[in-house]
């Protein structure tokens, strides 16, 4: 199967929003996607790259730079799926590879995400990519209306 890894553009948003939901659980309108692709674009601390096979996204993956005051700088895995009809033929592992490939270049040493507990899968995905277990922690949100 012939998929390439590039950079998204913004005429990606629609794949993403869809990717997003039924990979990930997450319905965000694609307006908004659209919209927050735009500023991601735009910024050099992030990338997203995108998985094509023929004319479809099949996957995506967002990265930023992770700084903080008491370690190096990371880059943190922000989201990736991949389409259920799609997994388990290496596009997950090209498209951490790309952002792997992005923090090495700005001389990141490491590479973080969280993966909610129940996504056992994904968390031997990311086993089977090097990643360790960490630690484990809750996850707190206030919204601010």
């Amino acid at each position: 199967m012939n998929i390439m890894i590039r950079e998204a553009t913004l005429s990606d948003a629609e794949a993403i929003s869809h990717l997003s939901s039924s990979a990930l659980g997450y319905l965000y309108p694609v307006s908004d996607v659209t919209n927050k692709l735009h500023a991601v674009l735009t910024r050099p601390q992030d990338r997203v790259y995108v998985a094509v096979f023929g004319s479809l996204v099949v996957g995506y993956i967002h990265a930023n730079i992770y700084d903080l005051l008491y370690a190096p700088t990371m880059v943190n895995i922000m989201g990736l799926a991949v389409s259920a009809d799609y997994r388990r033929i290496g596009i997950g592992k090209a498209l951490m590879e790309a952002a792997e490939t992005w923090a090495r270049s700005i001389g990141c040493q490491s590479i973080r995400l969280n993966s909610g507990g129940t996504r056992r899968e994904a968390h031997l995905f990311y086993r089977s990519c090097g990643f360790c277990d960490e630690k484990e922690q809750l996850r707190f949100i206030k919204e601010l209306l």
